[in-house]
């Protein structure tokens, strides 16, 4: 069988199992994805047409775009909403497998889509949930790289609309996005190496027509908000927090990080051996780094005018420019990987948050290849001692065994990670039985009974203080606060549903509670005053 066929096989194979997952439930939704729904649901109903995620300024609503005909032939649900990013995955598998091909070997690119074909619980968080943006980052920086590269080659027929796709979606990407920017620079810098002359001409009227189209989103949010929302402004206030100790955003964001990040680990945890590819990541990373470097040193000009042994001809002159383009575009994956996860490891999130941060690495995906072709090259290379080819070949059995095994852990773990569903399905049948129309809860249970309900409940966000919390969007708040019959519902044994129970109490308000697995709820017989002002 050839490359091809055997990395079709390995893609729809990769589809199905993700199919098979959205269908039974996993990964579990979250009040983000619910938020996504709403967006895409008030999109269709022509309510509101948002440039971004409700509740704040950064993060485009491509999603909610992407899904919202969906909606409107079969209405909202998480399904509906997760489809397109299902077609998304398998335009990346696409996309990495003719760009793999190009810049190494056949063969090596069906080995990457093999891998790429499994998925742990965090890749297929990043890969499925509509939640902001990580869905698309990886098609976008793996399709600009591979435009990149095909435009260098000049094996692009139609140039002009190449230029245009790669300005439309380098534009976009600074609206939906800016944790792909590394990938975005890295392959405007191979454009620009490898097609430069074509900027002058048709070439660069067409990317600048494309990159024109793309920013509109973000032009016209930053032409029209305040100074405090636009952009530069909301970013800096996501990387304003104080960074911790050195020592923990290192291993959150590398030793750690890593092996999390790029579907190494089991859902929420990574036990001490599995960090290996904390290590081993960087190191290779720095080797495909070297290799490329050496390469176009050896390829450079000067080199030729030395007397490098062989004719001149055209022939051989486009034989270099070939491998030129070759090695920046593997040069192109390492910077990008390298400036991603130096960027991810100097936050305050790599040592606070590492486990649910690690998303932040979902673009090294994209390098995948250029950290694993180190270990393949050596896997094959004759030259090298009998040592060194096995010990590469350890190292890609571990890589394939790892992703395996993280892979068996989210199978293995689909009834307890699908009960977090069935008990949000439990407290909507018991707020419906209670009369409850209007509820407090914390943000992570607000929105999905929202989006479940199709907006029939509503609900404010309360804080474990009391007071209100983040409700990204007020319609919903203001109606709670309106209503005459208001519960107050909180996830059971949590620092909310205690600080709830003894406000209540305090004030002797008769109180009807009820507990549904995962869930308490109190029903107060009058106002009682909460949230706190």
């Amino acid at each position: 069988m050839s490359p091809a066929r055997t990395a079709l096989v390995l893609g729809t194979a990769g589809v199905a199992y993700r199919l098979a997952a959205l269908l039974a439930g996993l990964p579990p939704t979250n009040s983000d994805e619910a938020v996504t729904g709403l967006v895409a649901t008030h999109i269709v109903q022509g309510r509101e047409f948002p440039l971004f995620f409700y509740g704040q300024h950064y993060m485009g609503a491509l999603e909610a775009y992407l899904a919202a005909p969906l909606f409107a032939v079969a209405g909202p649900g998480v399904v509906a909403l997760r489809l397109p990013n299902l077609a998304l995955y398998a335009l990346f598998l696409v996309l990495v497998w003719q760009l793999t091909r190009r810049l190494y070997h056949p063969w090596f690119a069906t080995a990457v889509v093999g891998l790429l074909a499994l998925g742990s619980d965090r890749i297929l968080k990043n890969q499925l949930i509509a939640g902001g943006g990580y869905p698309e980052m990886n098609p976008a920086g793996a399709l600009l790289v591979l435009l990149a590269v095909l435009l260098g080659l000049g094996v692009v027929r139609r140039r002009a609309s190449a230029f245009a796709a790669f300005g439309l979606v380098a534009g976009l990407t600074l609206w939906d996005d800016w944790l792909v920017l590394p990938y975005v620079a890295a392959a405007g810098a191979l454009l620009l190496a490898g097609a430069g002359r074509d900027l002058a001409g048709r070439g660069g009227a067409a990317l600048a027509a494309g990159l024109a189209v793309g920013l509109l989103p973000i032009v016209a949010h930053n032409l029209t908000a305040a100074p405090e929302h636009r952009s530069l402004a909301a970013y800096r206030q996501l990387g304003g927090g104080t960074p911790g100790d050195w020592v923990d955003r290192l291993h959150g964001g590398v030793l750690f990080g890593l092996p999390m990040g790029t579907g190494f680990c089991p859902p929420g945890r990574c036990a001490g051996w599995q960090l290996w590819w904390g290590v081993a990541a960087p190191l290779l990373l720095a080797v495909a780094g070297l290799l490329a470097l050496r390469a176009l040193w050896v390829l450079r000009p000067a080199a030729l005018r030395r007397g490098v042994p062989g004719p001149a001809s055209p022939r051989r002159d486009d034989a270099v420019h070939t491998a030129r383009i070759r090695q920046g575009g593997r040069l192109a994956l390492v910077g990008a990987a390298a400036v991603s996860l130096a960027a991810y490891a100097g936050s305050a999130a790599a040592g606070d948050t590492p486990v649910e941060s690690s998303r932040y690495l979902s673009c090294l995906l994209i390098s995948l290849p250029a950290l694993l072709w180190p270990l393949w090259a050596a896997a094959g290379d004759h030259l090298l001692p009998a040592a060194a080819r096995l010990t590469a070949r350890a190292g890609l059995a571990a890589v394939a065994g790892s992703t395996v095994l993280a892979t068996g852990a989210l199978v293995a773990d689909a009834d307890t990670l699908t009960r977090a569903d069935e008990r949000r399905r439990d407290l909507v049948v018991a707020l419906d039985r209670l009369g409850v129309r209007d509820f407090y809860a914390d943000y992570w249970t607000c929105y999905p009974v929202v989006f479940a309900t199709r907006e029939r409940l509503a609900c404010g966000v309360i804080r474990d203080d009391l007071h209100a919390g983040w409700d990204r969007y007020p319609a919903y708040p203001a109606r709670v606060a309106r209503a005459d019959r208001v519960a107050y519902v909180s996830p059971t044994g949590t620092a909310l549903s205690r600080a709830v129970a003894d406000h209540l109490a305090a004030t002797g308000t008769p109180v009807t509670r009820t507990t549904v697995p995962g869930y308490d709820i109190h029903l107060p017989a009058a106002p009682v005053g909460l949230p706190l002002r």
